[in-house]
């Protein structure tokens, strides 16, 4: 930073220090927080849709059906090419890399994430990327957020904060829903529930929507008014929406991380762009309806006309016959997760949260037709509201947010008619999902490593805490063929701790542990001095930190089963130090005081 502007800004902080209370900056931040994330959801959504209407507009429609195909091989083939020559980085998928820089940077996120999904998001899903915007939006306003609050000198509980309300700000923006932005900041990102969080998160959202209301006015993504209310009769065909959503959750969620797993085995970008980029391009040249967002498609089915969606159906299939819709759907709904599974495998920037509302869409849609052709009613149930309420019960399941589900639909549908069998969905997806499957896609890599923040505060605390700072090294080692006399004048006499690591001289490997009351009834008998080596005195560590894969819930762990006051830390085979049991309460005790205090 120049000199000149270093000074401005340190005179400005001097002066909000003197005239602005903490308290009120963290607010002045939330509204500007908002703000951008709303102009980074504006500039996102447009240069998308800018995409979509200059290729499906003029080359689809006016050539030929095949660009279909070829569109996602060359905005993945983009893609890459800007992350490898003009970003110079990888760009993450945006929910979960910012769960990552939560948990293990402090809340720190770098400058390049603030238009790394700008750049990449729009051209995957704008060539026909089967992804969505909004984990992008959320990364990009949250990378904003973060280096405005660096940028402030906010402390990490203010950063993790001001990210949240960066993503109250993201969704409040792109759906007009206030409140269940609110309330996915606090499901998804862990933040606790109370006013010193509730006021910027309010502020935020508050700011982003007015920003969204100035560039798109009253416009949005799903543009609907319920006409059929909630009738008591159909509890039983909701609860059955939840089972069935709950079972498709359980399938994406397998899906999404065998298909994971499967790309990340192969280390060539250019191997995993060209076996995606063919796999998603194959798939919308066969279903159209694959490509993008796939909101037009919702909005058909909200409106009662599936057949705009699969008017161009492959395999030119007559759509009187309610079966063969019902077919297609399906279809849709089991080909939704793949296609979104190669555009990230092939190195697309995107997010989940739209293709979970559109197969929560066809799901809903599906059942309903079910149980209206089958007769299972002596009514006929709406298609249109059980279109919705499977949208919910999808992202309860799949996002494990079922708050967030239930009131995004209801803000979305602009009033409540549908709220209890959004409840009753939700519930009932959310409990299967989360029997089957522990955490949601956002979370379940950071889960798998132990990165994960929740609500439960004690783990989010030890997640919190960096194991490397609660190391010692200050310990005197001992070998084992060292005799006690030696152990005495080169160990015990020049060391003020009680315990001794007892190395390998070969490869520093740890032999075992001595400690003082080991050797403390011979230790002034002279005649052992050349008797006693320390292998015959030393013994096994009650438990051994492994530096590389104990996560801070495992150490503490080995500390409870173990009963030890300090227990010693090898990397790859190598002696590091140990940790002792008054350091690792005394960082928990402070971490504790600073979590509690945000």
């Amino acid at each position: 930073m120049p000199k000149q502007e270093r000074s401005l800004l340190t005179r400005f902080l001097i002066w909000r220090a003197k005239h602005i209370s903490q308290r009120q900056f963290i607010f002045i931040l939330s509204v500007l927080v908002g703000f951008t994330s709303g102009v980074g959801a504006v500039i996102l959504k447009n240069f998308t849709h800018f995409i979509q209407h200059l290729l499906e507009g003029n080359l689809v429609q006016y050539y030929h059906h095949a660009f279909y195909f070829i569109f996602p091989i060359i905005g993945l083939t983009l893609t890459y090419l800007i992350m490898k020559y003009v970003i110079r980085h990888p760009v993450s998928h945006g929910i979960p890399s910012t769960l990552y820089a939560i948990s293990k940077r402090k809340g720190i996120m770098k400058q390049f994430q603030m238009v790394g999904s700008i750049l990449t998001a729009p051209i995957t899903v704008g060539f026909g990327g089967s992804v969505g915007l909004e984990g992008p939006t959320v990364a990009t306003g949250s990378a904003i957020s973060s280096n405005i609050a660096r940028l402030f000198h906010m402390n990490q509980a203010n950063r993790t904060l001001l990210i949240g309300c960066a993503a109250a700000g993201a969704l409040s923006s792109i759906f007009k829903a206030p409140i269940a932005a609110i309330i996915f900041a606090i499901e998804v990102f862990s933040l606790d529930l109370t006013l010193a969080s509730m006021l910027p998160l309010l502020l935020a959202s508050i700011s982003a929507i007015i920003t969204s209301y100035f560039f798109f006015g009253s416009d949005s993504l799903l543009p609907f008014k319920i006409v059929e209310g909630f009738a008591i009769r159909d509890v039983p065909f909701f609860i059955i929406l939840g089972a069935v959503a709950g079972l498709v959750s359980i399938y994406f969620a397998k899906v999404y991380h065998k298909t994971h797993s499967f790309f990340d085995q192969i280390k060539s970008p250019v191997r995993k762009l060209i076996i995606g980029g063919l796999g998603i391009g194959v798939l919308v040249f066969f279903i159209p309806p694959l490509y993008g967002e796939g909101f037009d498609v919702i909005n058909n089915l909200i409106k009662g006309n599936p057949e705009k969606a699969l008017v161009n159906n492959f395999f030119n299939l007559e759509l009187n016959n309610v079966w063969i819709v019902i077919a297609l759907l399906a279809g849709l709904v089991f080909f939704k997760v793949i296609a979104s599974c190669l555009t990230f495998g092939a190195g697309g920037v995107g997010g989940i949260f739209a293709p979970t509302l559109f197969m929560g869409s066809i799901m809903g849609n599906c059942v309903a037709k079910i149980i209206n052709v089958l007769g299972l009613s002596n009514h006929v149930v709406s298609e249109s509201n059980f279109t919705l309420v499977g949208m919910a019960g999808l992202m309860a399941g799949v996002l494990h947010a079922p708050l967030t589900a239930i009131f995004l639909i209801a803000e979305l549908t602009g009033g409540y008619e549908l709220f209890i069998p959004l409840m009753i969905t939700s519930a009932i997806s959310f409990s299967i999902t989360k029997y089957f499957i522990s955490h949601s896609v956002y979370t379940m890599e950071l889960a798998r490593k132990g990165e994960l923040i929740t609500h439960n505060k004690d783990q989010a605390i030890l997640t919190l805490m960096d194991i490397d700072k609660v190391i010692e090294t200050n310990f005197v080692p001992v070998y084992p063929d060292m005799k006690l006399g030696d152990i005495v004048h080169k160990a015990v006499v020049k060391s003020n701790r009680n315990i001794f690591p007892v190395l390998n001289e070969k490869d520093n490997s740890l032999a075992g542990v001595l400690l003082l009351d080991d050797i403390r009834p011979i230790m002034f008998d002279q005649s052992l001095y050349q008797e006693v080596s320390a292998s015959e005195v030393m013994h096994d560590p009650p438990a051994v930190i492994h530096l590389e894969k104990d996560k801070m819930t495992e150490v503490m762990q080995k500390f409870q089963d173990s009963g030890a006051w300090n227990l010693p830390v090898i990397k790859d085979n190598a002696y590091i130090g140990f940790i002792s049991k008054s350091k690792l309460l005394t960082a928990y005790r402070r971490k504790l005081i600073s979590f509690t205090t945000r």
